[in-house]
């Protein structure tokens, strides 16, 4: 890490007398990095592998920080959503690689049947499993790969958008920002749907920049992907948007008349087949999963209702986790900054040269993501779906840095201030990822376990789980979650009434065991005639500080 604390404070207003040609509206076509620039009166440019050392050195640490516990079992803070997922994996490799019809375990008889997002990660999971066996690492380790395989991509999204010691510090930033360590390792479809959005959209620009075929299909493929493996991927639409219009508001003003002017229809139905690439896939795989939530029971379709506002209080908390638990303060208070700071950003280049002409393009994501989280308030109560605003936070931190850095001609400076800002950053992130891998679940894993051990595979479990199905992934059973209609909420019953005549349906259904886990004990007293009513129709069979089993009596 000092040696990119090192390398980007060597930079300094001092470079105008190196002479960099910029060819307008092109790209390198290849992926290397390119050099930058040393001070001034050095007369040559750096190597470019001072650069790649840097980015290969951040992209390693980055990794090893996602492979920490990354056979974890799925007991975190996000124990709820990943065992659903993982639940689905198991049930492709047990019940048939039925693509089209992903099966959680929470709908009793039923096949279990839901309507998800494209479920490649969870089909891929399954295959794996044919070689190496069930294990949590394999549904982890493949955010870990997507996210390693988008963060040089990253740095090269932020390199053409600002600028190399912006790129280098963003990228710092993304890969250890703490919400994204720790979507990075989670089974999950955010961190792969985030690293396709990435990449998607470096492609873009290379290809507004220059039209070829390569990165024009590249970047549909890519964001497709994004948006089937997660449909809030779709607010990458903005930034697309803004590519384009920014490219043509340059060739309007700069070359009206000429011939590449008349490429502009040719233009317009590229961006049409580039659409249809992205979204049609989309809308038949969204519709066959509505169908199927329509058809099947539980009738479940993961993300909907999430589209709701909510009052003033909800959105500041939003704010006030994302700012302090997700990035740290310290990152954003340096996104606040480069936010404002941005415009005024010279491209680091040697001539004093502007900035790209694109520069708008995280303010475009900024804005789009911003409107998601006001229109889908109610489902950004789960901090994953802010995990975008990572991406754009980075981008402006690095450029508030790059700015910072290029208004001081001290060397000792830079030096001083990037290990204080640095070690800062580091020490904050370190402290507000470690809670959440912390065991929030362990109850459900072990009381699964044991009623792995009691029961039958047949046996039909009644969980009090708050709606988290780890104890039907660890028990490898399926049942249902309690309250039926509401459980999955983490529904409490009205009254004992209620949750009388919900188990009594159940037991009709065929539920052969009760359980109880400790968030949930004190039910026991809230709700006395219920208490009263399982004791009359269950035995218990295993009673611990953290879970209650009942065998249920055969419905009468």
């Amino acid at each position: 890490m000092l040696l990119n604390l090192f390398f980007a404070s060597r930079f300094s207003k001092g470079e105008g007398r190196v002479r960099v040609c910029f060819r307008r509206r092109t790209m390198v076509d290849t992926f290397h990095l390119n050099p930058l620039p040393l001070r001034k009166g050095r007369g040559r440019l750096r190597p470019m592998r001072g650069v790649s050392k840097t980015v290969i050195v951040l992209w390693l640490l980055a990794v090893a920080a996602r492979l920490i516990l990354i056979n974890q079992p799925f007991v975190d803070d996000w124990s709820w959503r990943q065992s659903d997922v993982a639940a689905i994996a198991r049930n492709f490799f047990e019940y048939g690689f039925r693509f089209g019809y992903p099966q959680i375990d929470w709908a009793g008889r039923s096949a279990g049947y839901v309507g998800t997002e494209f479920p490649i990660l969870p089909f891929f999971a399954a295959i794996c499993y044919k070689l190496a066996g069930i294990h949590e690492w394999i549904g982890r380790s493949q955010s870990v790969i997507f996210f390693a395989i988008s963060l040089p991509f990253f740095f090269l999204l932020v390199r053409e958008t600002f600028c190399s010691v912006a790129a280098i510090w963003a990228t710092f930033f993304y890969a250890f920002a703490p919400l994204n360590i720790f979507a990075g390792r989670s089974f999950m479809p955010d961190v792969p749907s985030l690293s396709l959005g990435i990449i998607g959209l470096y492609f873009f620009l290379r290809w507004v920049r220059n039209p070829k075929a390569e990165p024009f299909y590249l970047a549909a493929i890519a964001i497709s992907l994004s948006i089937l493996i997660k449909v809030t991927s779709i607010v990458m639409a903005a930034p697309i948007l803004y590519l384009v219009v920014a490219e043509r508001a340059d060739l309007g003003s700069a070359e009206a008349g000429s011939a590449r002017g008349s490429c502009s229809q040719r233009q317009r139905l590229q961006l049409a087949l580039f659409a249809a690439i992205t979204l049609l896939p989309s809308v038949f795989w969204y519709w066959h999963a509505h169908q199927i939530a329509d058809r099947f029971y539980p009738h479940h379709f993961f993300g909907a209702g999430g589209v709701r506002l909510e009052n003033f209080s909800w959105y500041w908390d939003i704010a006030r986790v994302t700012a302090t638990s997700s990035l740290t303060p310290v990152l954003a208070i340096m996104a606040l900054t480069g936010l404002f700071v941005a415009p005024r950003l010279q491209r680091c280049s040697t001539a004093g040269r502007p900035r790209s002409k694109y520069g708008s393009l995280f303010d475009w994501w900024l804005a789009a993501m911003v409107l998601f989280v006001v229109a889908v308030g109610y489902g950004n109560r789960h901090p994953w779906y802010q995990l975008p605003f990572v991406a754009v936070a980075a981008a402006f931190a690095g450029a508030g840095c790059a700015f910072f850095e290029s208004k001081i001609s001290s060397r000792v400076a830079p030096v001083t201030l990037s290990i204080l800002l640095a070690g800062s950053f580091a020490i904050l992130a370190f402290l507000y990822v470690r809670p959440v891998y912390e065991s929030s679940a362990a109850q459900l894993r072990d009381a699964g376990l044991e009623l792995n051990r009691l029961t039958t595979s047949d046996a039909l479990i009644v969980a009090v789980d708050g709606g988290n199905p780890a104890i039907f992934y660890y028990a490898k059973r399926k049942g249902w979650h309690f309250l039926e209609q509401n459980g999955i909420y983490d529904g409490n019953p009205k009254n004992s009434q209620q949750a009388i005549a919900d188990l009594e349906r159940l037991r009709r259904q065929g539920a052969t065991h009760f359980v109880f886990t400790t968030p949930r004990f004190w039910w026991l007293e809230s709700y006395p005639e219920f208490t009263q009513h399982l004791s009359e129709s269950a035995t218990l069979l295993e009673a611990t500080p953290e879970f209650k089993i009942y065998e249920l009596s055969p419905a009468k």
